[in-house]
C-alpha cells in the first residue's frame, strides 16, 4: 500500500518503500512535493493540499490533543475512543457506567456535555511569522533577554490574532526555531458526546495493539460541535445549534485495495528528526526508558489503589487510559529505534559531518567553536530534561498540582497581562477553571495520597541542587500531619 499522512499542525509524511520521499511536511510544502505525491498515487491536484480553506483541510479539526474530522453537515465529529474517554468518564457513575456499557444519544437532546475544557478547533490560517518573531532579536542578546524578546513578540502576534471573534491563536517554533508559524483556529466551546462503544469494543484488550497495525479495537467515538444561533462560538446552552462545517469527510462505500494511495491528516504533535546524535542517544537509551518506567509504576499504582472500588475506578479511568496509551507509545518508539539502529545511524552521520568539518581549516575555524558550544548546551539540556521528568511526577497528586497552580496564578496576577508567563494570562483563566471542575469527578482522597507517596519517593532521587527546597519544607509539614506511611515520611525527612 502506498501511503502518506498529513500530521502535526498540519504536516505531511510520506512513508513506505514505494515512496521516493520520507518525512513530515506542512501543507504549504505540498506543491514542491507534487512529483512524489503523484508517483505515490495521488489523483487530486497537489495544489489543493496547500490550501487550508478547501477540502479536505477544512474538515480536519483538533480537539486540543487529538485529531478528529467532521463527518456530517450537522457538526458530527469522528475521533478515537481514547479521545472521548475523558467525557465518557466525566458523565459516568456507578448507576450509569458509560465506560463499561457505552453511550448512545438517540436524539440531539440526549447528547451529553463533554468534559469541562473540551474544545473543537477548526484551523483557518497557518502563516509564516518568522520575521515578526525575530524582530529585535540578535546574537548579542543573552539567553534570558532573548527569551523575553521572543515571548514579547509572540504575545503581540497572538493578541492581534485573537482580536478576531471566536479565535484561538498560537505561535509555534519549527525546526528548532528556524521558522515560526502563527496558527489561527476557530474555537468551538460547546462540545457534546454523541456515541462511544462499550469498553469491550472501544478498549478491547487494553493498549496491547495500540500505536501499531493491524488493530483489533473499535477505537472510535463521536462528538458534536455546537454554536450559538448566530453562528458564534458559545458555551453550553440549550438554545445552541449544531455547527455547520464548510466540508466534511464522506464514508467510502468500498474498502481499501492494495496499492491505493492513503493520506492521513491531523494534529498529533511534533517531529524530532533533527536531534543530534547525543540527543538521540540520551532520549532513546535514558529518557524514554525512564519515562516509560515511571508511567508503568503510575499505572500500576492507580490499579492497586482503585481495585475493588467501582467509584474510584470510574474517577481515575481517563487518567489511567492516558498513562497506558503513552507508555505503549514509548515502548513502540524504543523498539522502533532499536530495529532501525537509529542511535547508531545518527552517530555515524554526525561523525562523518565532524570529519568533513575537520578536513578543512576554513570549515574548522568556522564550525568547530559552534559545535563545541552546541555540545555543551545539549549536555546541560539533557540533564535538565531528566531532572524535570522526575520532578514532574509530583503533578500526579491532583490537589497538590492544583494548589501549586493556584499559587502561581496569584503571583502572576500581580503583573501586567502581557508580561505573565505562558499559561497564566487572562486568556488562559477559563481553561484552568475548567481543569479544576474536572478534578471534582476525577479525584479520590485515598488514591491521591497514594500517588503523592509514590511521587515523593521518586522525587527524592533527584540531586539536591535540582530539588525545590521550599516545596520540600512545605510538603514535610503536610506529610507529618497526614500520617503517611513511615517509609515515605522517613525518606522525606532525610532532606
Amino acid at each position: 500500500m502506498k501511503k502518506c499522512a498529513l500530521i502535526g499542525c498540519l504536516f505531511l509524511a510520506l512513508t513506505g518503500a514505494a515512496s521516493a520521499e520520507e518525512g513530515m511536511w506542512l501543507p504549504s510544502q505540498t506543491p514542491a512535493l507534487a512529483p512524489a505525491l503523484r508517483q505515490a498515487g495521488l489523483e487530486l491536484d497537489p495544489a489543493v493540499l496547500g490550501d487550508l480553506s478547501r477540502p479536505p483541510w477544512n474538515a480536519i479539526v483538533s480537539l486540543g490533543g487529538c485529531s478528529a474530522a467532521f463527518v456530517s453537515a450537522q457538526g458530527l465529529i469522528a475521533t478515537n475512543h481514547h479521545c472521548v474517554a475523558g467525557s465518557i468518564q466525566y458523565n459516568s457513575s456507578e448507576e450509569n457506567n458509560y465506560l463499561r456499557d457505552g453511550f448512545l444519544a438517540a436524539e440531539l437532546g440526549d447528547e451529553a456535555p463533554a468534559a469541562p475544557g473540551s474544545r473543537v478547533f477548526v484551523i483557518d490560517d497557518l502563516r509564516d511569522v518568522t520575521r515578526e518573531m525575530n524582530r529585535g532579536v540578535s546574537a548579542r542578546l543573552d539567553g534570558s533577554t532573548r527569551y523575553n524578546r521572543l515571548e514579547a513578540n509572540r504575545v503581540a502576534l497572538i493578541d492581534a490574532c485573537e482580536r478576531q471573534p471566536n479565535r484561538r491563536c498560537d505561535v509555534r517554533a519549527y525546526y528548532g526555531g528556524a521558522v515560526y508559524y502563527l496558527q489561527q483556529q476557530l474555537e468551538i466551546r460547546d462540545v457534546r458526546l454523541v456515541y462511544a462503544p462499550a469498553e469491550g469494543i472501544g478498549n478491547f484488550g487494553g493498549e496491547t495493539d495500540n500505536w501499531q497495525w493491524p488493530r483489533h479495537t473499535g477505537d472510535f467515538g463521536f462528538y458534536r460541535a455546537y454554536v450559538a444561533p448566530d453562528g458564534s462560538s458559545a458555551t453550553f446552552s440549550e438554545s445552541n445549534v449544531p455547527y455547520r462545517p464548510r466540508s466534511w469527510l464522506r464514508i467510502a462505500s468500498e474498502g481499501v485495495r492494495e496499492g491505493d494511495f492513503i493520506m492521513v491528516a491531523g494534529f498529533p504533535g511534533t517531529t524530532d528528526r533533527l536531534r543530534t546524535a547525543a540527543e538521540a542517544d540520551f532520549y532513546y537509551r535514558d529518557y524514554y526508558p525512564l519515562q516509560q518506567g515511571l508511567l508503568s509504576e503510575y499505572s500500576d499504582e492507580i490499579n492497586r489503589a482503585t481495585l475493588g472500588d467501582e467509584a474510584a475506578t470510574i474517577r481515575y479511568a481517563s487518567i489511567l487510559r492516558g498513562a497506558d496509551n503513552y507508555k505503549k507509545k514509548l515502548l513502540g518508539q524504543i523498539a522502533g529505534a532499536e530495529r532501525v539502529r537509529l542511535v547508531e545511524r545518527k552517530s555515524e552521520q554526525e561523525q562523518a559531518f565532524r570529519a568533513w568539518v575537520a578536513a578543512s581549516g576554513t570549515r574548522a575555524r568556522t564550525y568547530e567553536p559552534v559545535i563545541t558550544a552546541l555540545d555543551r548546551l545539549i549536555e546541560e539540556s539533557n540533564q535538565a530534561a531528566a531532572s524535570d521528568l522526575r520532578g514532574s511526577v509530583l503533578n500526579r497528586a491532583q490537589l497538590l498540582f492544583a494548589a501549586r497552580r493556584l499559587y502561581r496564578w496569584a503571583q502572576e496576577r500581580g503583573r501586567p497581562d502581557a508580561e505573565r508567563e505562558p499559561g497564566y494570562r487572562d486568556r488562559d483563566r477559563q481553561n484552568f477553571i475548567e481543569y479544576l471542575r474536572q478534578i471534582e469527578r476525577r479525584y479520590e482522597p485515598g488514591v491521591d495520597r497514594r500517588l503523592l507517596e509514590q511521587a515523593l519517593l521518586e522525587y527524592r532521587q533527584l540531586p539536591t541542587d535540582r530539588r525545590n527546597q521550599a516545596l520540600e519544607r512545605r510538603l514535610g509539614r503536610l506529610v507529618s500531619t497526614a500520617s503517611m506511611p513511615t517509609r515515605s515520611l522517613a525518606t522525606l525527612q532525610r532532606a
